[in-house]
Formats: structure tokens, C-alpha cells, sequence
């Protein structure tokens, strides 16, 4: 691992609620590809793209495990999460771009 390299884990989601738990090394190019819908598959047929909670990892196999972890929590274990940060679903990339 390079010195002072952040990976993250997000939980992304759109305006019916939809979640998507990801990892990235970019969390901002990541989150204007979602905007943008260039993420092919289930983000881009869904419109997610709304970042509502992140975790910032220095080691990419913790992000990883930690990501899998949440993708296997049930859904309301999940929306927990969001609100003990970010209760009203703000959209954290706000102001990024």
C-alpha cells in the first residue's frame, strides 16, 4: 500500500430509497460517475446517486472487508447507519463538483 492512500466505502442511494454499498479509491470521481450514470448496471438502471454515508479506510482489504460486511447487513441494519450520521439523507457530495 502507498503511503497515505484512502479507500472508502459508501453507501449511495436515490430519491425512492434505493441503497448501493460500493468501495472506491475515489470516492468524488466515483460519485460524478454514478451522477452521471456512466456506472453500467443496477446504479445506472436505478438513478443512485445521491452519497449519503462514507467510511475512509488506509488499508484497501479492510475497506473491502468492511464493505462486505454492510452488503451482507439486512436493510434496516443499513438505513441505521445512515441516520446515526446523516438523518435527513442529505446528499454528502453536495458542494463537490
Amino acid at each position: 500500500m502507498r503511503a497515505g492512500r484512502a479507500y472508502y466505502v459508501y453507501i449511495a442511494s436515490n430519491q425512492s430509497r434505493t441503497l448501493y454499498v460500493g468501495v472506491t479509491n475515489s470516492i468524488r470521481r466515483r460519485i460524478a460517475q454514478h451522477k452521471a450514470g456512466e456506472v453500467e448496471g443496477f446504479t445506472r438502471r436505478y438513478h443512485i446517486g445521491t452519497l449519503v454515508h462514507f467510511e475512509v479506510f488506509g488499508d484497501v482489504h479492510a475497506a473491502i472487508l468492511r464493505e462486505k460486511q454492510i452488503k451482507r447487513w439486512r436493510r434496516e441494519k443499513k438505513i441505521a447507519l445512515i441516520l446515526r450520521e446523516n438523518p435527513e439523507w442529505r446528499d454528502l457530495s453536495d458542494g463537490w463538483y
